[in-house]
Protein backbone atom coordinates (compact mmCIF):
# COMPACT_ATOMS: atom_id res chain seq x y z
CA UNK A 1 0.00 0.00 0.00
CA UNK A 2 2.83 2.41 0.72
CA UNK A 3 4.38 1.80 -2.68
CA UNK A 4 1.02 2.44 -4.38
CA UNK A 5 0.52 5.68 -2.44
CA UNK A 6 4.00 6.87 -3.42
CA UNK A 7 3.33 6.14 -7.07
CA UNK A 8 0.00 7.91 -6.86
CA UNK A 9 1.67 10.92 -5.26
CA UNK A 10 4.38 11.19 -7.94
CA UNK A 11 1.79 10.71 -10.68
CA UNK A 12 -0.44 13.42 -9.19
CA UNK A 13 2.46 15.80 -8.70
CA UNK A 14 3.34 15.63 -12.38
CA UNK A 15 -0.22 16.48 -13.52
CA UNK A 16 -2.04 19.79 -13.80
CA UNK A 17 -3.74 21.49 -10.88
CA UNK A 18 -7.30 20.46 -10.16
CA UNK A 19 -10.29 22.83 -9.66
CA UNK A 20 -10.79 21.43 -6.13
CA UNK A 21 -8.89 23.53 -3.58
CA UNK A 22 -8.77 20.82 -0.90
CA UNK A 23 -7.36 18.26 -3.33
CA UNK A 24 -4.63 20.72 -4.37
CA UNK A 25 -3.73 21.45 -0.74
CA UNK A 26 -3.62 17.75 0.10
CA UNK A 27 -1.23 17.04 -2.78
CA UNK A 28 1.01 19.94 -1.71
CA UNK A 29 1.13 18.86 1.94
CA UNK A 30 1.74 15.21 1.05
CA UNK A 31 4.45 16.02 -1.50
CA UNK A 32 6.22 18.31 0.97
CA UNK A 33 5.96 15.66 3.70
CA UNK A 34 3.88 17.95 5.96
CA UNK A 35 7.03 20.00 6.47
CA UNK A 36 7.08 22.32 9.47
CA UNK A 37 8.17 25.34 7.42
CA UNK A 38 5.26 25.00 4.97
CA UNK A 39 2.73 27.74 5.76
CA UNK A 40 -0.85 27.47 4.44
CA UNK A 41 -3.14 30.41 5.21
CA UNK A 42 -6.80 29.90 4.32
CA UNK A 43 -8.78 33.03 3.42
CA UNK A 44 -12.16 33.93 1.90
CA UNK A 45 -12.20 36.27 -1.09
CA UNK A 46 -15.73 37.32 -2.07
CA UNK A 47 -17.16 34.19 -0.46
CA UNK A 48 -14.68 32.08 -2.48
CA UNK A 49 -12.34 29.80 -0.49
CA UNK A 50 -8.67 30.51 -1.17
CA UNK A 51 -5.27 29.58 0.25
CA UNK A 52 -1.98 31.43 0.47
CA UNK A 53 1.03 29.08 0.59
CA UNK A 54 4.68 29.89 1.23
CA UNK A 55 7.84 28.49 2.85
CA UNK A 56 8.74 30.18 6.12
CA UNK A 57 12.29 31.53 6.05
CA UNK A 58 12.44 31.84 2.25
CA UNK A 59 10.02 34.75 1.88
CA UNK A 60 9.96 38.34 3.02
CA UNK A 61 7.25 38.29 5.69
CA UNK A 62 6.58 42.01 5.26
CA UNK A 63 5.89 41.52 1.55
CA UNK A 64 3.49 38.65 2.27
CA UNK A 65 1.73 40.68 4.96
CA UNK A 66 1.52 44.06 3.19
CA UNK A 67 1.25 43.16 -0.49
CA UNK A 68 -0.71 39.88 -0.40
CA UNK A 69 -2.69 39.36 2.83
CA UNK A 70 -3.73 43.00 3.32
CA UNK A 71 -4.34 43.48 -0.40
CA UNK A 72 -6.67 40.48 -0.55
CA UNK A 73 -8.38 40.74 2.86
CA UNK A 74 -8.60 44.51 3.48
CA UNK A 75 -8.15 46.40 0.24
CA UNK A 76 -10.22 44.24 -2.15
CA UNK A 77 -13.44 45.98 -3.31
CA UNK A 78 -16.50 44.76 -1.40
CA UNK A 79 -18.52 44.15 -4.55
CA UNK A 80 -17.73 41.04 -6.52
CA UNK A 81 -16.06 41.79 -9.89
CA UNK A 82 -18.16 41.35 -12.98
CA UNK A 83 -15.55 39.20 -14.73
CA UNK A 84 -13.45 36.31 -13.49
CA UNK A 85 -12.23 36.67 -9.87
CA UNK A 86 -8.92 34.99 -10.67
CA UNK A 87 -8.13 37.47 -13.44
CA UNK A 88 -9.22 40.40 -11.28
CA UNK A 89 -6.81 39.40 -8.50
CA UNK A 90 -3.96 38.82 -10.91
CA UNK A 91 -4.39 42.08 -12.85
CA UNK A 92 -5.37 44.64 -10.20
CA UNK A 93 -5.47 43.28 -6.64
CA UNK A 94 -1.82 42.33 -5.97
CA UNK A 95 0.50 45.38 -5.69
CA UNK A 96 3.64 43.29 -6.24
CA UNK A 97 6.30 43.34 -8.95
CA UNK A 98 6.05 39.81 -10.32
CA UNK A 99 2.83 37.78 -10.37
CA UNK A 100 2.66 34.93 -12.87
CA UNK A 101 0.10 32.28 -13.67
CA UNK A 102 1.00 28.60 -13.23
CA UNK A 103 -1.07 25.49 -13.94
CA UNK A 104 0.99 22.43 -12.92
CA UNK A 105 2.40 20.99 -9.71
CA UNK A 106 5.98 20.78 -10.94
CA UNK A 107 6.20 24.52 -11.50
CA UNK A 108 4.29 25.20 -8.28
CA UNK A 109 6.79 23.25 -6.16
CA UNK A 110 9.75 24.83 -7.95
CA UNK A 111 8.47 28.35 -7.31
CA UNK A 112 7.38 27.54 -3.76
CA UNK A 113 10.82 26.26 -2.78
CA UNK A 114 12.43 29.25 -4.52
CA UNK A 115 10.75 31.66 -2.09
CA UNK A 116 7.63 32.67 -3.99
CA UNK A 117 4.11 32.80 -2.54
CA UNK A 118 1.36 30.75 -4.18
CA UNK A 119 -2.32 31.78 -4.26
CA UNK A 120 -4.91 29.04 -4.93
CA UNK A 121 -8.64 29.60 -5.48
CA UNK A 122 -11.57 27.23 -5.34
CA UNK A 123 -12.85 26.12 -8.76
CA UNK A 124 -9.63 27.26 -10.44
CA UNK A 125 -7.21 24.78 -12.00
CA UNK A 126 -4.44 27.40 -11.99
CA UNK A 127 -2.61 29.45 -9.38
CA UNK A 128 -0.81 32.77 -9.00
CA UNK A 129 2.90 32.80 -8.06
CA UNK A 130 3.97 36.11 -6.50
CA UNK A 131 7.62 37.00 -6.06
CA UNK A 132 8.24 37.48 -2.33
CA UNK A 133 11.80 36.20 -1.99
CA UNK A 134 13.45 37.61 1.08
CA UNK A 135 15.68 35.16 2.95
CA UNK A 136 18.42 36.49 5.18
CA UNK A 137 21.83 36.96 3.60
CA UNK A 138 25.30 37.91 4.80
CA UNK A 139 25.27 41.33 3.17
CA UNK A 140 28.08 42.98 1.22
CA UNK A 141 31.27 42.86 3.27
CA UNK A 142 35.01 43.18 2.75
CA UNK A 143 36.64 40.29 0.95
CA UNK A 144 38.87 38.08 3.08
CA UNK A 145 40.70 36.10 0.37
CA UNK A 146 41.76 38.94 -1.99
CA UNK A 147 42.99 41.81 0.11
CA UNK A 148 43.90 45.10 -1.57
CA UNK A 149 45.41 48.33 -0.26
CA UNK A 150 43.82 50.59 -2.85
CA UNK A 151 40.54 49.86 -4.60
CA UNK A 152 37.04 48.62 -3.77
CA UNK A 153 36.85 46.46 -0.65
CA UNK A 154 33.38 44.98 -1.30
CA UNK A 155 32.96 41.32 -2.17
CA UNK A 156 30.26 39.09 -3.57
CA UNK A 157 27.83 37.36 -1.21
CA UNK A 158 25.96 34.05 -1.23
CA UNK A 159 22.82 35.68 -2.73
CA UNK A 160 22.38 35.66 -6.50
CA UNK A 161 20.43 38.90 -6.82
CA UNK A 162 22.95 40.81 -4.68
CA UNK A 163 25.81 39.58 -6.89
CA UNK A 164 24.08 40.54 -10.16
CA UNK A 165 23.33 43.97 -8.69
CA UNK A 166 27.01 44.47 -7.78
CA UNK A 167 27.98 43.82 -11.40
CA UNK A 168 25.19 46.10 -12.67
CA UNK A 169 26.59 48.87 -10.50
CA UNK A 170 29.97 48.51 -12.18
CA UNK A 171 28.75 48.13 -15.79
CA UNK A 172 25.80 50.42 -16.52
CA UNK A 173 25.29 49.24 -20.10
CA UNK A 174 22.13 47.94 -21.74
CA UNK A 175 24.25 45.37 -23.60
CA UNK A 176 25.07 43.55 -20.35
CA UNK A 177 23.29 40.21 -20.62
CA UNK A 178 22.36 37.91 -17.74
CA UNK A 179 21.04 34.50 -18.79
CA UNK A 180 19.55 32.41 -15.93
CA UNK A 181 19.82 28.63 -15.63
CA UNK A 182 18.93 25.97 -13.07
CA UNK A 183 21.41 23.14 -12.54
CA UNK A 184 20.96 20.16 -10.23
CA UNK A 185 18.00 17.81 -10.24
CA UNK A 186 17.61 18.07 -6.45
CA UNK A 187 19.05 21.47 -5.53
CA UNK A 188 17.90 23.33 -8.69
CA UNK A 189 20.68 25.84 -8.08
CA UNK A 190 20.31 29.20 -9.81
CA UNK A 191 23.21 29.90 -12.17
CA UNK A 192 23.55 33.10 -14.22
CA UNK A 193 25.76 33.55 -17.28
CA UNK A 194 26.88 37.18 -17.58
CA UNK A 195 28.54 38.76 -20.61
CA UNK A 196 28.66 41.95 -22.66
CA UNK A 197 26.84 41.49 -25.94
CA UNK A 198 28.83 42.79 -28.88
CA UNK A 199 32.09 42.39 -26.94
CA UNK A 200 32.20 38.71 -25.93
CA UNK A 201 32.62 36.27 -28.81
CA UNK A 202 29.50 34.28 -29.63
CA UNK A 203 31.56 31.07 -29.91
CA UNK A 204 32.70 31.41 -26.28
CA UNK A 205 29.16 32.18 -25.08
CA UNK A 206 27.75 29.16 -26.93
CA UNK A 207 30.49 26.91 -25.56
CA UNK A 208 29.81 28.07 -21.98
CA UNK A 209 26.08 27.41 -22.38
CA UNK A 210 26.74 24.02 -23.98
CA UNK A 211 29.01 22.84 -21.16
CA UNK A 212 26.62 24.07 -18.48
CA UNK A 213 23.61 22.44 -20.16
CA UNK A 214 25.46 19.10 -20.27
CA UNK A 215 25.89 18.98 -16.48
CA UNK A 216 23.74 16.19 -15.07
CA UNK A 217 24.04 15.93 -11.29
CA UNK A 218 21.66 15.99 -8.36
CA UNK A 219 23.15 19.01 -6.61
CA UNK A 220 25.36 22.08 -7.09
CA UNK A 221 26.45 23.52 -3.73
CA UNK A 222 29.33 25.76 -4.82
CA UNK A 223 30.88 27.13 -7.99
CA UNK A 224 33.71 24.59 -7.61
CA UNK A 225 31.25 21.92 -8.80
CA UNK A 226 30.72 23.85 -12.04
CA UNK A 227 34.45 24.52 -12.43
CA UNK A 228 35.27 20.81 -12.47
CA UNK A 229 32.53 20.10 -14.99
CA UNK A 230 33.38 22.87 -17.48
CA UNK A 231 37.19 23.15 -17.25
CA UNK A 232 39.21 22.11 -20.29
CA UNK A 233 42.14 20.10 -18.87
CA UNK A 234 40.62 17.80 -16.27
CA UNK A 235 43.96 16.43 -15.00
CA UNK A 236 46.18 19.48 -15.38
CA UNK A 237 47.63 20.99 -12.19
CA UNK A 238 47.11 24.45 -13.66
CA UNK A 239 43.68 26.12 -13.33
CA UNK A 240 41.86 26.95 -16.58
CA UNK A 241 38.89 28.69 -14.93
CA UNK A 242 39.42 31.94 -13.00
CA UNK A 243 37.41 32.70 -9.87
CA UNK A 244 37.17 35.80 -7.72
CA UNK A 245 35.14 37.32 -4.88
CA UNK A 246 35.70 40.89 -6.09
CA UNK A 247 33.02 42.52 -8.27
CA UNK A 248 35.58 44.91 -9.83
CA UNK A 249 37.78 42.00 -10.96
CA UNK A 250 34.80 40.22 -12.56
CA UNK A 251 33.55 43.44 -14.15
CA UNK A 252 37.02 44.09 -15.59
CA UNK A 253 37.05 40.61 -17.12
CA UNK A 254 33.59 41.14 -18.64
CA UNK A 255 34.77 44.41 -20.19
CA UNK A 256 37.65 42.48 -21.79
CA UNK A 257 35.16 40.14 -23.48
CA UNK A 258 35.10 37.26 -21.02
CA UNK A 259 32.05 35.46 -19.63
CA UNK A 260 31.18 35.33 -15.91
CA UNK A 261 29.27 32.49 -14.26
CA UNK A 262 27.48 33.34 -11.00
CA UNK A 263 26.31 30.48 -8.76
CA UNK A 264 23.71 31.03 -6.08
CA UNK A 265 24.96 30.19 -2.58
CA UNK A 266 28.63 31.10 -3.03
CA UNK A 267 30.60 34.37 -3.24
CA UNK A 268 33.07 32.90 -5.75
CA UNK A 269 32.21 33.91 -9.32
CA UNK A 270 33.82 32.06 -12.26
CA UNK A 271 35.33 33.86 -15.26
CA UNK A 272 36.21 32.25 -18.61
CA UNK A 273 38.28 32.05 -20.74
CA UNK A 274 41.16 32.15 -18.25
CA UNK A 275 44.76 32.58 -19.39
CA UNK A 276 47.93 32.01 -17.39
CA UNK A 277 48.67 35.74 -17.19
CA UNK A 278 45.25 36.39 -15.59
CA UNK A 279 46.28 34.40 -12.51
CA UNK A 280 49.41 36.56 -12.12
CA UNK A 281 47.48 39.85 -12.20
CA UNK A 282 45.49 41.64 -9.54
CA UNK A 283 42.77 44.26 -9.90
CA UNK A 284 44.90 46.56 -7.76
CA UNK A 285 47.47 46.72 -10.58
CA UNK A 286 45.08 49.05 -12.41
CA UNK A 287 44.47 51.31 -9.40
CA UNK A 288 48.16 52.07 -8.76
CA UNK A 289 50.38 54.06 -11.12
CA UNK A 290 51.61 52.24 -14.20
CA UNK A 291 55.23 52.01 -12.98
CA UNK A 292 54.17 50.55 -9.62
CA UNK A 293 51.85 48.05 -11.31
CA UNK A 294 54.66 46.99 -13.67
CA UNK A 295 57.14 46.52 -10.81
CA UNK A 296 54.69 44.40 -8.81
CA UNK A 297 53.92 42.18 -11.82
CA UNK A 298 57.61 41.54 -12.49
CA UNK A 299 58.08 40.80 -8.78
CA UNK A 300 55.27 38.22 -8.92
CA UNK A 301 56.85 36.51 -11.92
CA UNK A 302 60.19 36.36 -10.09
CA UNK A 303 58.48 34.87 -7.03
CA UNK A 304 56.78 32.31 -9.27
CA UNK A 305 60.14 30.94 -10.42
CA UNK A 306 61.60 31.09 -6.90
CA UNK A 307 58.64 29.24 -5.36
CA UNK A 308 58.75 26.63 -8.10
CA UNK A 309 62.48 25.96 -8.56
CA UNK A 310 64.44 27.15 -5.50
CA UNK A 311 64.31 23.92 -3.42
CA UNK A 312 65.11 21.75 -6.45
CA UNK A 313 68.03 24.00 -7.48
CA UNK A 314 69.44 23.83 -3.94
CA UNK A 315 69.17 20.02 -3.98
CA UNK A 316 70.83 19.80 -7.41
CA UNK A 317 73.72 22.09 -6.45
CA UNK A 318 74.49 20.45 -3.11
CA UNK A 319 74.12 16.89 -4.44
CA UNK A 320 75.58 16.92 -7.98
CA UNK A 321 77.04 20.32 -8.89
CA UNK A 322 79.17 21.48 -5.96
CA UNK A 323 81.64 23.02 -8.44
CA UNK A 324 79.03 25.67 -9.29
CA UNK A 325 78.95 26.95 -5.70
CA UNK A 326 81.56 29.59 -4.69
CA UNK A 327 84.21 27.99 -2.39
CA UNK A 328 83.46 30.14 0.72
CA UNK A 329 79.72 29.32 0.45
CA UNK A 330 80.47 25.65 -0.25
CA UNK A 331 82.65 25.41 2.87
CA UNK A 332 79.89 27.05 4.95
CA UNK A 333 77.23 24.67 3.60
CA UNK A 334 79.48 21.66 4.17
CA UNK A 335 80.09 22.73 7.78
CA UNK A 336 76.34 23.12 8.37
CA UNK A 337 75.56 19.71 6.87
CA UNK A 338 78.34 17.93 8.74
CA UNK A 339 76.06 16.60 11.49
CA UNK A 340 72.91 16.15 9.38
CA UNK A 341 72.23 12.43 8.84
CA UNK A 342 69.82 12.85 5.90
CA UNK A 343 70.47 13.72 2.23
CA UNK A 344 69.33 17.07 0.87
CA UNK A 345 66.19 15.58 -0.69
CA UNK A 346 65.03 14.09 2.61
CA UNK A 347 65.70 17.41 4.34
CA UNK A 348 63.70 19.34 1.74
CA UNK A 349 60.76 16.91 1.74
CA UNK A 350 60.61 16.89 5.52
CA UNK A 351 60.65 20.69 5.79
CA UNK A 352 58.25 21.26 2.88
CA UNK A 353 55.72 18.79 4.23
CA UNK A 354 56.00 20.38 7.69
CA UNK A 355 55.31 23.84 6.26
CA UNK A 356 52.36 22.49 4.24
CA UNK A 357 50.87 20.95 7.38
CA UNK A 358 51.34 24.20 9.32
CA UNK A 359 49.79 26.21 6.50
CA UNK A 360 46.75 23.94 6.35
CA UNK A 361 46.40 24.00 10.13
CA UNK A 362 46.51 27.78 10.12
CA UNK A 363 43.67 27.89 7.59
CA UNK A 364 41.42 25.42 9.43
CA UNK A 365 41.91 26.73 12.96
CA UNK A 366 39.86 29.69 14.26
CA UNK A 367 41.22 33.04 13.09
CA UNK A 368 42.55 34.29 16.45
CA UNK A 369 44.47 31.02 16.93
CA UNK A 370 45.35 30.05 13.35
CA UNK A 371 47.87 32.80 12.56
CA UNK A 372 49.61 32.42 15.93
CA UNK A 373 49.91 28.65 15.57
CA UNK A 374 51.27 28.81 12.03
CA UNK A 375 53.87 31.49 12.81
CA UNK A 376 54.99 30.22 16.22
CA UNK A 377 54.90 26.61 15.00
CA UNK A 378 57.14 27.41 12.04
CA UNK A 379 59.66 29.29 14.20
CA UNK A 380 59.75 26.69 16.97
CA UNK A 381 59.93 23.68 14.65
CA UNK A 382 62.58 25.25 12.43
CA UNK A 383 64.80 26.24 15.33
CA UNK A 384 64.31 22.89 17.07
CA UNK A 385 65.07 20.92 13.90
CA UNK A 386 68.32 22.85 13.40
CA UNK A 387 69.43 22.40 17.01
CA UNK A 388 68.59 18.69 16.88
CA UNK A 389 70.75 18.28 13.79
CA UNK A 390 67.92 17.00 11.61
CA UNK A 391 68.20 19.77 9.00
CA UNK A 392 70.75 22.41 8.13
CA UNK A 393 70.10 26.16 8.66
CA UNK A 394 70.50 26.77 4.91
CA UNK A 395 67.62 24.36 4.17
CA UNK A 396 65.37 26.21 6.63
CA UNK A 397 66.18 29.47 4.83
CA UNK A 398 65.47 27.96 1.41
CA UNK A 399 62.13 26.49 2.47
CA UNK A 400 61.12 29.72 4.26
CA UNK A 401 61.87 31.89 1.22
CA UNK A 402 59.98 29.42 -0.98
CA UNK A 403 56.94 29.53 1.31
CA UNK A 404 56.94 33.34 1.43
CA UNK A 405 57.16 33.60 -2.36
CA UNK A 406 54.16 31.27 -2.76
CA UNK A 407 52.03 33.79 -0.84
CA UNK A 408 52.66 36.53 -3.43
CA UNK A 409 50.29 35.15 -6.10
CA UNK A 410 46.90 36.91 -6.24
CA UNK A 411 45.16 33.65 -7.28
CA UNK A 412 45.10 31.01 -4.56
CA UNK A 413 44.56 28.12 -7.00
CA UNK A 414 47.76 29.02 -8.90
CA UNK A 415 49.70 28.95 -5.60
CA UNK A 416 48.38 25.44 -4.97
CA UNK A 417 49.56 24.35 -8.43
CA UNK A 418 53.06 25.64 -7.68
CA UNK A 419 53.10 23.82 -4.33
CA UNK A 420 52.14 20.56 -6.04
CA UNK A 421 54.70 20.86 -8.85
CA UNK A 422 57.50 21.64 -6.41
CA UNK A 423 57.69 18.03 -5.21
CA UNK A 424 58.22 16.25 -8.58
CA UNK A 425 60.83 18.89 -9.46
CA UNK A 426 62.70 18.10 -6.24
CA UNK A 427 62.64 14.41 -7.09
CA UNK A 428 64.00 15.13 -10.58
CA UNK A 429 66.74 17.31 -9.10
CA UNK A 430 67.74 14.61 -6.63
CA UNK A 431 67.85 12.02 -9.44
CA UNK A 432 69.39 13.86 -12.40
CA UNK A 433 70.59 17.19 -11.01
CA UNK A 434 70.19 20.28 -13.19
CA UNK A 435 69.41 18.04 -16.16
CA UNK A 436 66.33 16.78 -14.34
CA UNK A 437 65.21 20.35 -13.57
CA UNK A 438 65.61 21.32 -17.22
CA UNK A 439 63.65 18.25 -18.32
CA UNK A 440 60.89 19.11 -15.87
CA UNK A 441 60.84 22.71 -17.09
CA UNK A 442 60.61 21.62 -20.74
CA UNK A 443 57.74 19.23 -19.91
CA UNK A 444 55.92 21.97 -18.00
CA UNK A 445 56.31 24.52 -20.83
CA UNK A 446 55.09 22.00 -23.41
CA UNK A 447 52.10 21.21 -21.22
CA UNK A 448 51.28 24.90 -20.70
CA UNK A 449 51.49 25.63 -24.42
CA UNK A 450 49.14 22.74 -25.17
CA UNK A 451 46.44 23.94 -22.79
CA UNK A 452 43.37 25.82 -23.95
CA UNK A 453 40.59 27.58 -22.08
CA UNK A 454 37.31 27.67 -24.00
CA UNK A 455 39.15 27.70 -27.31
CA UNK A 456 41.76 30.30 -26.27
CA UNK A 457 45.48 29.50 -26.02
CA UNK A 458 46.37 29.29 -22.30
CA UNK A 459 49.79 30.95 -22.74
CA UNK A 460 48.56 33.81 -24.95
CA UNK A 461 49.82 36.46 -25.60
CA UNK A 462 53.23 34.75 -25.18
CA UNK A 463 52.45 31.64 -27.24
CA UNK A 464 51.26 32.57 -29.76
CA UNK A 465 53.15 35.82 -29.41
CA UNK A 466 50.90 38.88 -29.81
CA UNK A 467 52.90 42.14 -29.79
CA UNK A 468 49.75 44.25 -29.45
CA UNK A 469 48.77 42.61 -26.16
CA UNK A 470 52.19 42.96 -24.48
CA UNK A 471 51.19 46.37 -23.11
CA UNK A 472 49.12 44.71 -20.38
CA UNK A 473 51.03 41.56 -19.44
CA UNK A 474 54.35 42.05 -17.64
CA UNK A 475 54.44 45.76 -18.34
CA UNK A 476 51.26 47.72 -17.65
CA UNK A 477 50.87 50.78 -19.84
CA UNK A 478 49.08 53.84 -18.43
CA UNK A 479 45.31 53.81 -18.93
CA UNK A 480 45.56 56.17 -21.88
CA UNK A 481 47.65 53.46 -23.58
CA UNK A 482 45.12 50.69 -22.87
CA UNK A 483 42.37 51.89 -25.18
CA UNK A 484 42.01 48.57 -27.00
CA UNK A 485 40.84 45.22 -25.66
CA UNK A 486 43.22 42.24 -25.65
CA UNK A 487 43.02 40.48 -29.00
CA UNK A 488 43.85 37.19 -27.26
CA UNK A 489 40.43 37.40 -25.58
CA UNK A 490 38.08 38.81 -28.23
CA UNK A 491 38.17 39.96 -31.83
CA UNK A 492 34.97 42.01 -31.49
CA UNK A 493 34.65 45.64 -30.36
CA UNK A 494 38.42 46.07 -30.05
CA UNK A 495 38.37 49.76 -29.18
CA UNK A 496 37.47 50.86 -25.67
CA UNK A 497 36.70 54.42 -26.84
CA UNK A 498 33.62 55.61 -28.74
CA UNK A 499 34.89 56.76 -32.12
CA UNK A 500 31.77 58.84 -32.82
CA UNK A 501 32.01 60.83 -29.61
CA UNK A 502 35.74 61.33 -30.19
CA UNK A 503 35.07 62.84 -33.60
CA UNK A 504 32.44 65.15 -32.17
Amino acid sequence: MKRKSKNRKSQTASNALTPNLEDNLEVIKTSMGNSSDLVIRRVMIHQTPAAIIYMDGLVDNNSVQNFILEALMLEMPTEKPNHNLFESIKESALPIGEAEEIDCYNELFERLISGETILLLEQQSKAIAASTKGWRDRGVQETTSESVIRGPKESFTETMRTNTALIRRKIKDSNLRMEPKKIGTKTKTDVTVVYLEGTAESEVIDEVNRRLDQIDIDGILESGYLEEFIQDAQYSPFPTVYNSEKPDAIAGGILEGRVAIITDGTPNVLLVPALFVNFMQSSEDYYQRADIGTFVRILRLFCFFVALFMPSIYIAFTTFHQEMIPPPLLISLAAQREGVPFPALAEALMMELTFEVLREAGVRLPKPVGSAVSIVGALVLGQAAVQAGLVSPAMVIVVSITAICSFVFPAYNLAISVRILRFPLMLLAATFGLYGIILGMIAMVLHLCSLKSFGKSYMAPFAPFMPKDQKDVLVRFPHWGLLSRPSSMTKKDQQRVDSTSKEN
